[in-house]
């Protein structure tokens, strides 16, 4: 009997996924080189320190504006709904291997969710606290006080964010078949039914 494939994401949506994961490697790496003197020496990936303080801001920029895209195309689906708190109580089980008692879900689960907002309030932060100290162009603005709650808040997201990617990243490897969903656009109907019910029932119309 032949897979039968569901279509998970548009084409549309697989590029701008690889762009902000893109950007987000090329922000992390750069905003690293000035996050500790140890890890200064990534800054050679970018022509020196020079180049890497003028590229990291655009380099965030261009992500967050990447990542908007994405948001207003998702974040209905990303509303927490009353099922979601049945499954973060079931989660324990789901970790230790027995995903028999999770409710079914619609397209994404609450872990995902919880992962989706994580980001979204993370660079909206990155945004805004990253302007607040942006030389030459907007740091004199702000007053030094300001500018320098802003440096601690901007390193705070930076590192909720790479924790929230990791999760993301982790969970896509841990359960087999969604990577697909990225690369190729297209889930397996076993895989929709098991990790997915209601979406599964939507796309298909089976109970």
């Amino acid at each position: 009997m032949a897979t039968r494939y569901l279509r998970r994401y548009e084409d549309r949506d697989r590029m701008n996924h690889w762009l902000i994961a893109l950007l987000f490697v090329l922000a992390g790496l750069s905003g690293l080189a000035f996050f500790h003197p140890s890890l200064y020496f990534f800054s050679g990936l970018f022509g020196g320190g020079v180049w890497t303080r003028i590229l990291h801001p655009f380099f965030g920029v261009a992500m967050v504006l990447a990542f908007a895209v994405m948001f207003f195309r998702l974040w209905r689906e990303n509303v927490f709904v009353p099922v979601d708190r049945e499954w973060m109580a079931k989660s324990g089980d789901m970790l230790r291997g027995d995903k028999a008692a999770l409710p079914p879900v619609g397209k994404y689960n609450a872990g995902q969710k919880g992962v989706f907002w994580l980001m979204s309030v993370c660079l909206v932060v990155l945004l805004v606290t990253g302007v607040m100290f942006w030389q030459p162009w907007f740091a004199n603005s702000f007053p030094i006080l300001l500018r320098r709650i802003a440096v601690v808040l901007h390193a705070a997201s930076a590192v909720a964010l790479v924790l929230g990617v990791i999760m993301h990243v982790y969970a896509a490897i841990w359960v087999k078949g969604t990577v697909r969903a990225m690369t190729r656009g297209t889930v397996t109907e076993a895989w929709a039914r098991q990790n997915h019910a209601l979406w599964h029932r939507e796309m298909t119309g089976k109970q």
